[in-house]
């Protein structure tokens, strides 16, 4: 089974392509404010070169935090479209393995319904100004 594997939840983010319980690829950048307009962009490098396309992803497991909310909103918002988008299974994961944990429920027929961040404390939403 090939898996995207994302994490967004700190100024470096990870992508990495598995085959099974192998990791194929990985890209490791420095994202911090630039990880809306870099994250599309690294998934292609990651994929190209694999000689893989979207297509070729058979399920998605992201890393759900704790961690910065902006990093993983936009994470786990890119892994649920590509997620609904390709019609493949997702699952998200905590902690040192995440990765592995995540295949592992992946190759067990687990799934989330959609992949839902863990900030690590409640959100703080400013109320708006009248």
């Amino acid at each position: 089974m090939i898996t995207l594997t994302i994490r967004t939840d700190k100024p470096e983010a990870e992508l990495a392509l598995f085959d099974g319980y192998t990791k194929q690829a990985e890209i490791v950048w420095q994202a911090h404010r630039e990880l809306a307009e870099t994250i599309h962009i690294k998934i292609k490098e990651l994929l190209d070169g694999q000689h893989k396309t979207l297509q070729d992803i058979e399920a998605i497991v992201a890393f759900q935090g704790p961690g910065s909310f902006t990093g993983l909103r936009i994470g786990l918002s890119v892994a649920n479209a590509l997620s609904d988008g390709l019609g493949v299974p997702i699952v998200t994961t905590q902690g040192d393995a995440w990765q592995q944990v995540g295949i592992e429920r992946l190759q067990h027929g687990e799934r989330d319904p959609l992949a839902i961040p863990e900030y690590g404390a409640p959100v703080r939403i400013t109320q708006q100004k009248h």
